[in-house]
């Protein structure tokens, strides 16, 4: 092993490269074999090459309040992730079974009989106190059920190697402009290692996201359906990833002021007159999309909107609505909203959740605040939360004064310590916390890219990968299955 590696602790955490007694892990043998015969020149020169892909095509992340600037690039680390193919058939189908089962439950919800609540599987009320629970979503069906069209599902590692559910992400998930733009530097910084692996592809991405939309259009659409992505602008932190779609699908990228509702049917405004309009891919929250129905003040949607999408003559993907399910409390239920679904056992498990509603699990974790992790139900992005063995007294202590108010408003969970990762700090490879999110397309069927984001905390020690808290990314190869 190279100086690359000195020092490297493999103690006490999973790591996904190394054994606990130091021993690479036989899908990274090759991949660690070459990149430890490279020099620091060498990576330092290939890091170069990596930054000046990402400057000039764009690739970039806001971060809201950062005092060095309000667009940075996006930070993708040279050593990537590999899955090994009977790990990633256990990782595609759980998350299949999982964004199946959440469909189904918000398709009842909206247009269905409600039977999970009827049937007190989720209690009525945790649903009709949700932020997102939207009731002008009711009686709006989505064809073949898909209301979580593109899902993201957050995966972490335990110490013990198994892979959990840490979140849903149902409403407007990012990142997957990251995932296919990490691979196609990694084949240019890295061309050699990338070549010795069989790696799945992922560029399909695009026409699998636009043959899905055309899959969920209005009968009345016909052959030929028109799909369009609805961007907030280019202020928005993620109008890189819009952009990006767009140009993947071959479809316009339009904002509110582009789209015209008339007599129920949506149009977009282009130089040769009005064309129809039958699947819009949004990327803007409920809130904003329809002024005559949310907020009056939004200059980002579209009047009439919904009610086109009532008349059946519009699909909105994602689905009205679909951020209940991605309430932090309502998470707790989902294995058994699986169950209740499908009659399945959950393939993938949650992490060991506590509801500070019942009041003996409010006192325990109260009492044991200091050593969990306790988050707001409808934040995202790792705002709002406490990490309470990284946290100060004063801050346990203000976080315990919020949870009495509001034990609704918030959820407890056992601390995670996530798998850990070399990552190139400077000159040499140190450990850092990476979590997984893949991505999956509902339309006819439920298909899940091989790989997803995996994000990586920077900062030593820190359990928080956001990209919004300064976490960066790594390509993640899915290896070929080399029986198939």
């Amino acid at each position: 092993m190279s100086a690359l590696f000195d020092r490297y602790d493999t103690r006490d955490l999973f790591d996904e490269v190394f054994t606990d007694d130091g021993t690479v892990r036989p899908h990274y043998a090759g991949l660690i074999d070459r990149l430890s015969r490279l020099s620091s020149e060498d990576l330092a020169r290939r890091e170069r090459i990596r930054d000046g892909i990402f400057r000039t095509q764009g690739i970039t992340f806001t971060v809201y309040g950062d005092d060095d600037g309000v667009e940075r690039t996006f930070p993708m680390d040279l050593l990537p992730r590999i899955i090994p193919a009977d790990e990633w058939a256990t990782i595609e189908s759980g998350v299949a079974q999982r964004v199946t089962a959440l469909n189904r439950f918000l398709e009842d919800l909206y247009v269905g009989e409600q039977a999970a609540l009827h049937d007190g599987v989720v209690p009525r009320w945790l649903i009709e106190t949700a932020d997102d629970y939207a009731r002008e979503a009711f009686g709006i069906p989505v064809p073949h059920a898909a209301r979580c069209l593109v899902s993201g599902v957050d995966l972490v590692r335990d110490r013990e190697g198994t892979y959990r559910v840490l979140e849903d992400n149902l409403r407007n998930p990012s990142g997957i402009s990251y995932v296919l733009e990490n691979r196609a530097a990694m084949t240019r910084v890295l061309p050699h290692a990338f070549a010795e692996q069989r790696v799945r592809p992922v560029d399909h991405y695009g026409p699998m996201l636009l043959k899905a939309l055309r899959e969920v259009a209005p009968p009345a659409a016909g052959e030929h359906p028109v799909a369009v992505v609805l961007t907030p602008g280019v202020f928005n932190s993620a109008y890189f990833e819009h952009a990006f779609l767009a140009r993947q699908m071959g479809a316009e990228l339009v904002e509110g002021r582009d789209l015209v509702v008339d007599e129920h049917v949506v149009y977009m405004r282009t130089t040769q007159g009005l064309e129809r309009v039958d699947v819009i891919y949004r990327r803007i929250d409920d809130d904003f999309l329809d002024p005559v129905v949310f907020r009056p003040d939004s200059a980002l949607g579209v009047p009439g909107l919904l009610s086109a999408a009532r008349a059946g003559n519009v699909t909105i993907a994602n689905a009205l609505g679909n951020g209940v399910a991605d309430d932090k409390a309502v998470y707790a239920f989902v294995p058994d909203l699986i169950r209740f679904y499908l009659g399945e056992e959950p393939i993938l498990p949650n992490v060991e959740t506590y509801l500070l509603w019942e009041a003996d699990q409010r006192e325990m974790v109260i009492d044991r605040m200091a050593e969990l992790v306790v988050k707001p139900v409808a934040e995202s992005g790792g705002y709002g939360m406490l990490i309470g063995p990284h946290a100060t007294d004063e801050e346990v202590e203000q976080m315990r004064v919020r949870v009495a108010a509001d034990p609704r408003g918030y959820i407890a969970q056992e601390v995670v310590q996530l798998s850990r990762h070399p990552t190139l700090m400077g000159e040499r490879m140190e450990g850092r916390h990476v979590d997984l999110r893949p991505f999956a397309i509902a339309g006819e069927s439920v298909e899940v890219v091989p790989g997803g984001l995996t994000r990586v905390a920077l900062r030593k020690g820190s359990l928080v990968v956001n990209s919004s808290q300064g976490g960066g990314s790594k390509d993640t190869w899915v290896l070929e299955d080399r029986e198939a």
